[in-house]
């Protein structure tokens, strides 16, 4: 198995390096970037734009004057256009001056060392904008997998054992529900509900934490913190736990219909024993298997939306925002992190495959 670890850890690279190939010829070919973008703010009058430009395309230059620090006025001149002087001062502030392999190679090199460098926009350290983010990503994701799991398998269980009573079908009519309406929409329902929409004012609508959160003491911080991620889990929870659910409930009905538990019955092995010591471990594989991509899917898909609507300040919505807004060094950076992440939760879920079956062997496939 350290092998198979060895050798996985190692195909990380280039898979890595081909996910990074790709989004960059895209962005390459992609309308619209921080370059364009720039000169749309100057021709707008963006005097704010301008003047940002001046600081930062003078230290490019090495300290010296550059037509970025002339006035706002003189940079955009009406019907004749933006000075190209201008333009190749803004194309060497982003980079853009270098030739596109150039450009991979130097972001590669910075890359391996954890070296994102800064927004174009935001004027940070990137790696100390992920940073600040990822806790509230991380929180949303871990809480609502824990909980998806914690409701959809032993009800999936009880599925599977009491197929077509009327729990089944009442449970069934719920899991539908769930899986019809879109985490943002039940965000929506509960905001109205009960965060002060139209209804009751029981929770706060936005943040993680209260203003006085230094005030409070320990015990007071952690019942601050639930009482703030209470709806954007539930919101998540109702959206992603009828799949699981449902797929736990199949695996455990084909497992319950195989040979081995019609032979355990007939050898008058109880059926808590069967389900447990015997169905229980083969049907779990199904779910562990997904465990990875669900994670990924909770932390970095569903949890966008809702950190929108609740204003968290997390790392899907800082995303988003250097998408619309081509901040590539955040946008490649994110992008870099997910896909490291992604990779090493499917070799997590390798592992926990062979500790749930150590009959299976990655290594010897």
């Amino acid at each position: 198995m350290l092998n198979y670890i060895i050798r996985r850890l190692l195909l990380i690279i280039p898979t890595l390096l081909g996910i990074m190939v790709v989004n960059f010829l895209i962005i390459q070919i992609a309308p619209g970037g921080p370059v364009e973008k720039m000169i749309a703010s100057i021709k707008h009058a963006d005097v704010g734009a301008t003047e940002r430009i001046g600081g930062s395309g003078s230290e490019l230059a090495g300290g010296k004057p550059s037509l970025l620090q002339e006035n706002a006025t003189t940079a955009y001149r009406g019907s004749q256009g933006i000075d190209p002087a201008l333009i190749k001062d803004i194309e060497k502030m982003y980079g853009f001056d270098k030739p596109p392999l150039e450009r991979f190679l130097h972001m590669l090199n910075s890359y391996i060392h954890f070296d994102f460098g800064k927004s174009f926009f935001r004027d940070e350290p990137v790696l100390g904008l992920i940073l600040s983010k990822l806790p509230v990503s991380i929180s949303l994701g871990l809480w609502t997998t824990l909980l998806v799991y914690l409701i959809s398998i032993p009800l999936g269980i009880k599925k599977a054992v009491r197929d077509g009573s009327k729990f089944d079908v009442w449970s069934s009519t719920i899991i539908i529900i769930g899986y019809s309406i879109p985490s943002f929409l039940f965000a929506i329902l509960l905001i109205i509900l009960f965060a002060g929409g139209s209804y009751w004012s029981i929770f706060p609508l936005r943040g993680l934490h209260s203003d006085n959160w230094v005030e409070l003491s320990n015990l007071d911080k952690i019942k601050d913190y639930f009482w703030h991620i209470a709806l954007p889990v539930i919101a998540m929870v109702a959206g992603g736990f009828a799949s699981l659910t449902m797929l736990t409930k199949n695996s455990f009905i084909e497992e319950i219909g195989k040979q081995y538990v019609v032979t355990a019955r007939a050898k008058g092995v109880s059926e808590m024993r069967i389900l447990f010591a015997h169905v229980f471990r083969n049907a779990m594989l199904v779910v562990i298997a997904g465990f990875p991509s669900a994670f990924m899917g909770i932390l970095f898909k569903s949890s966008l939306i809702i950190e929108i609507i609740f204003s968290l300040d997390g790392l899907g919505l800082l995303g988003f925002e250097a998408a619309v807004g081509r901040d590539y060094p955040i946008m490649f950076a994110t992008l870099y992190i997910f896909t490291l992440l992604g990779l090493l939760l499917n070799l997590l879920g390798d592992i926990i495959y062979v500790m749930v079956d150590p009959r299976i062997d990655f290594a010897r496939r």
